[in-house]
């Protein structure tokens, strides 16, 4: 029979705050086992010490590198990776031998543990128990005596090896937060506090519950002087009588205006990569001090001090133009944000739509350009849309999709090229394939095709097929097509273009 594997939590440092089952474990265990640094003491032996037994082997898995830097031809995951693989060998070994092995983990083995890569590669084959540990934040709470989350505010555990805008942009959409694995990144960490507006409220905490532990504002640290072991709390907004972010699509009430309304800004965003957005857009973003948009949208824009974003889901574009306007109306500097150019498909309409209400004449709205998805499709394949062109959407969220296909037919007889817009989603996977069937009655079957899949970030693709040989289940909503006109053409070197002329 083999032994039984477990994945015990040992708690922040202090011995004290061990589980009675962990103790249970770590007294009866054949094997113990602990990972450590090269040259240094496992920690977790250490707040372990006193409860294994002189009858258990130890076995102390040391990491072969704990930076980036190492020669392994696989570089730093390459040989974590060896590592781990080597580390559960010897693991296995024992448990093969009918061993139970207990592996300590600092903390709780499931929370930014090693523990987990040792799961991952022994769990489905050894019976295995977990047993959870008291994490790091919330001795570090407990030290700091400062309440975290409270009613409804939701807290957020980051790592500080994020890139520095994305840790500021998801603390500023949080109400409550923890920021774990300092030392090195504490400098960065320190700037995105000061970005997302959290400073004020922000504790440092070091070691807690051991010998040295440290408490005071994060203001007034020394960033030489910070561990790994070592984290920043963020108290709920619900405490501090302040909302960093605003969810959600209700309009809030808001006292009539003392004074001129300020201009409301519609801005594109493009398709994604930071260097597509334009120079007057990234202007107006500086200057303004509420961004109004889609989630996804909103995230895009960099956090810094005195910005507050109010982002919301995707089917309430009236709703989020009413906020807007509500705002802009009262003086406040706005700028609605939308993917691409926000005029195609995007929140201009929506604006000007909600500003057809007497209450907003006064106003002002003012559209900046975007970077369309269509003109990024399209010049990534070549030049597809070089001649007349149409743009289309798919969705029949909001017109008849009799209308869709109407208005299908018309562009496949008038033989432009066609940008399809929204061909598919979760709720709509029969569209693109009833379009593919529409324009194969007016279009021969080779008529070129362009799928493009977010372009412009990570894991774009584009394909360049047919209209017969496009295959429908393909296509998702992160995809924006391009169906060639019949002159259309895929040169040698696999370049589309449309030719401006057409001969009569």
């Amino acid at each position: 029979m083999t032994g039984r594997f477990h994945g015990v939590g040992v708690g922040p440092g202090d011995p004290e705050l061990i589980t009675l089952k962990a103790a249970g474990l770590i007294a009866g265990a054949d094997v113990v086992a602990y990972h450590a640094g090269v040259g240094k003491e496992s920690n977790a032996r250490r707040i372990a010490e006193g409860l294994i037994p002189d009858s258990a082997i130890e076995e102390q898995l040391t990491y072969p590198v704990t930076t980036g830097t190492t020669g392994h031809p696989g570089g730093y995951a390459g040989a974590l990776a060896d590592f781990y693989e080597e580390s559960a060998a010897r693991l296995a070994a024992h448990l093969d031998a009918g061993r139970d092995v207990v592996l300590l983990s600092e903390g709780d083995p499931l929370f930014y543990g090693s523990y987990m890569y040792m799961h991952d590669r022994l769990s489905e084959r050894y019976a295995t128990e977990i047993v959870p540990g008291v994490p790091a934040f919330t001795a570090a709470t407990a030290a700091a005596a400062a309440p975290l989350a409270r009613q409804t505010d939701v807290l957020t555990v980051l790592p500080g090896t994020l890139p520095e805008p994305e840790l500021a942009r998801r603390l500023a959409d949080t109400d409550a937060a923890v920021v774990m694995k300092l030392g090195r990144t504490f400098p960065a960490v320190r700037r995105a506090l000061e970005a997302a507006g959290r400073l004020e409220h922000a504790v440092y905490v070091e070691r807690a519950s051991m010998d040295g532990e440290r408490r005071l504002p994060v203001a007034e640290v020394d960033p030489e002087t910070v561990p790994y072991f070592s984290l920043v709390l963020v108290t709920g907004d619900s405490r501090n009588g302040k909302r960093s972010r605003q969810r959600g699509t209700a309009t809030p009430t808001a006292p009539e205006p003392a004074g001129p309304a300020a201009e409301l800004l519609v801005v594109g965003l493009g398709p994604g990569p930071g260097h597509w957005l334009t120079p007057e857009a990234s202007e107006a973003l500086a200057g303004v001090d509420h961004v109004v948009g889609y989630a996804p949208y909103v995230d895009r824009v960099p956090q810094r001090p005195g910005l507050t974003r109010h982002a919301s889901g995707n089917t309430v574009e009236l709703e989020r133009a009413r906020l807007a306007l509500d705002l802009a109306r009262r003086g406040e500097r706005v700028a609605v944000v939308s993917g691409g150019d926000a005029g195609v498909f995007g929140m201009a309409t929506a604006v000007f739509e909600a500003a057809e209400d007497p209450v907003y004449q006064d106003v002002p709205v003012r559209v900046l350009p975007g970077v369309s998805a269509v003109q990024a499709v399209a010049a990534r394949a070549g030049a597809p849309v070089g001649g007349d062109f149409a743009v289309m959407s798919l969705s029949d969220r909001l017109k008849p999709w009799e209308v869709v296909e109407r208005r299908l037919r018309a562009v496949a007889e008038a033989d432009l090229a066609l940008a399809v817009y929204n061909p598919a989603s979760r709720s709509r996977t029969e569209q693109i394939a009833t379009a593919r069937r529409i324009l194969l009655e007016h279009r021969k079957p080779d008529t070129v095709v362009v799928v493009g899949r977010d372009i412009g970030r990570d894991g774009e693709s584009l394909t360049v097929t047919t209209l017969d040989g496009l295959d429908p289940a393909g296509v998702d909503m992160r995809c924006l097509l391009i169906v060639g006109a019949s002159g259309t053409r895929v040169s040698r070197a696999g370049r589309v273009w449309t030719p401006r002329w057409v001969k009569p």
